[in-house]
């Protein structure tokens, strides 16, 4: 019996249902990455007239720009089932020997962050990947034999926040490295107007510039804003959403006309107020703000770094001058 501890199906939760509501049903409807969806869509169209698996792919790029969304589109294109799991769940080699072993041809595995699966794990795909067969130890010292399990031919997605962090040996046998951008406005406000479309939700053109012009060039963010947005439209009764609403929804949200949010006003705040705009080390700021560091580089440094606010020196992080400008308006 195949074990589902690590599969993820994302619909067992009313966010996991919205969340694939709003996914692309197709390629058509896949807006912006323009340069991966090209290479993905070659890719599948040679595994279908080879009737066999597509080659593995590493998705690189920051969170919610649509990586899992697009291992759901190859998956459907390739007429195969998909399985997601995550790198931090699968604890131990049985963990993903047994996910392995429990795949049909030409089936698509998807492990999310798959820069943090152990080194002992990741050793068990380098033959999987490659001769599609599972070198087993068993027993150790001198008793010590390999044992061989043939494995389906399947493809491999992985995708990671952190490139830099996955081991050579497992990035080389990926043969599709493809790396993903941050959405310009007028992608986001596309991607905005469907989804709309798709929640029964009238948006005035001027409104829906303005959602995206602070969705931090992420979609994730973008049908976020668009489902609070839609919640607070609900409950004012109002058919047509204008500006005057999504500028009520931001305040409420606490999210600027920059798409900076409270913590990250307050990341700024800080270094201004208590290092006097900087330079201040990542501990000390970590400590003050009462936050851990993982949480400070990984979920708001990078569209603050993006977006010119904050600079990182070798000395620590220091306020450039338009963060400055940002902190001294509000």
């Amino acid at each position: 019996m195949e074990d589902n501890r690590f599969l993820s199906n994302e619909a067992g939760t009313s966010e996991g249902q919205y969340e694939n509501r709003l996914r692309p049903v197709d390629f058509t409807e896949y807006i912006g990455q323009k340069k991966v969806v090209d290479n993905i869509m070659v890719m599948v169209q040679s595994a279908n007239i080879r009737s066999q698996a597509m080659d593995h792919c590493l998705l690189s790029g920051p969170p919610g720009l649509g990586k899992t969304s697009l291992a759901m589109l190859i998956a459907q294109q390739l007429g195969s089932e998909l399985h997601i799991i995550s790198g931090p769940a699968i604890e131990k080699k049985g963990d993903l020997a047994a996910i392995l072993t429990n795949l049909q041809p030409r089936d698509v595995l998807f492990i999310d962050e798959i820069h943090r699966m152990h080194i002992s794990v990741e050793e068990i795909l380098y033959s999987a990947m490659e001769d599609y067969r599972l070198d087993i130890v068993i027993g150790q010292g001198p008793s010590a034999r390999t044992m061989q399990i043939e494995v389906a031919p399947f493809t491999l997605i992985g995708a990671t926040t952190k490139s830099g962090l996955l081991s050579n040996p497992l990035r080389t046998r990926f043969m599709g490295n493809l790396h993903f951008d941050y959405y310009q406005t007028e992608e986001l406000a596309r991607i905005i107007g469907l989804n709309a479309k798709k929640l029964n939700v009238k948006i005035e053109t001027e409104a829906q510039a303005l959602m995206a012009e602070c969705s931090r060039g992420t979609p994730r963010i973008a049908n976020r804003v668009l489902r609070r947005v839609r919640d607070f439209a609900l409950v004012e009764g109002v058919d047509l959403i204008s500006l005057d609403q999504v500028n009520k929804s931001l305040e409420l949200m606490e999210i600027d006309l920059h798409g900076l949010d409270r913590m990250d006003r307050k990341i700024l705040q800080v270094i201004q107020d208590y290092y006097g705009g900087g330079p201040v080390g990542i501990e000390a700021l970590c400590a003050t703000l009462g936050e851990d560091r993982s949480t400070i580089e990984d979920v708001f440094e990078p569209y603050l770094l993006k977006e010119g606010f904050l600079l990182r020196t070798p000395r620590g992080r220091e306020l450039s001058d338009k963060g400055m400008k940002h902190i001294s308006s509000h």
